[in-house]
């Protein structure tokens, strides 16, 4: 069986998502976030991030992103992905990348600026940066989405959820909602779907 390390309010959220909109079975072990992993933990997940997904062959893989297209191409009948051969499978491949190379890092540094300057009087810059780059890119992702419902295609894949966790996570979520309504009217969406939904229960992403 397939095991899924996550923790609420992570990038988990999406992997999950991926699971129970497959309907495919898997055990879910929460991981405290602590400074001082497991060595177990750690050996799996060198720089203490979730979701980890363990394979039924045991095999381990990191990435939220690898993890969801991974499922995709296991488990074609449940739709997260075009298929490879669906005109709509560019486009996929498009936003997977482009949100994960360029919203999910400037999340990152928002959240913990630390990372990305030595300088304790910088972490104000970089979080002003880091909104700055998260309003170009959501408006890239927003005017691509004029006249359009999903991201691929005409039906809902997995990354119109990870756009969804994406923005939850946007530190001025008010002003973005205003100012992204292409990306707002898909994440309306969404919020609602019953699936999703209940997965926020525990996630709290909006």
């Amino acid at each position: 069986m397939y095991k899924l390390y996550t923790r609420p309010g992570s990038g988990g959220f999406v992997a999950e998502a991926a699971f129970l909109l497959a309907g495919e079975p898997f055990e879910q072990i929460n991981v405290p976030k602590t400074d001082k992993p497991e060595a177990a933990f750690l050996a799996i997940s060198p720089l203490n991030q979730v979701p980890v997904l363990s394979l039924p062959d045991g095999h381990t893989i990191t990435e939220s992103v690898a993890i969801c297209m991974l499922l995709a191409e296991r488990h074609p009948k449940a739709g997260l992905a075009p298929q490879d051969s669906a005109p709509a499978r560019a486009d996929f491949l498009r936003w997977m990348a482009f949100m994960t190379s360029a919203i999910y890092p400037a999340v990152l540094r928002f959240y913990y600026p630390h990372r990305y300057s030595a300088d304790d009087g910088a972490k104000a810059g970089v979080r002003k940066a880091a909104i700055a780059e998260l309003d170009r890119d959501f408006a890239v992702v927003d005017n691509a989405l004029a006249g359009r419902e999903w991201l691929a295609g005409d039906r809902m894949t997995i990354a119109d959820v990870y756009l969804l966790m994406l923005f939850s996570w946007h530190p001025e979520a008010d002003r973005a909602r205003q100012a992204f309504a292409n990306v707002e009217r898909l994440c309306t969406g969404l919020r609602d779907h019953p699936v999703l939904a209940k997965l926020n229960a525990s996630h709290e992403m909006w």
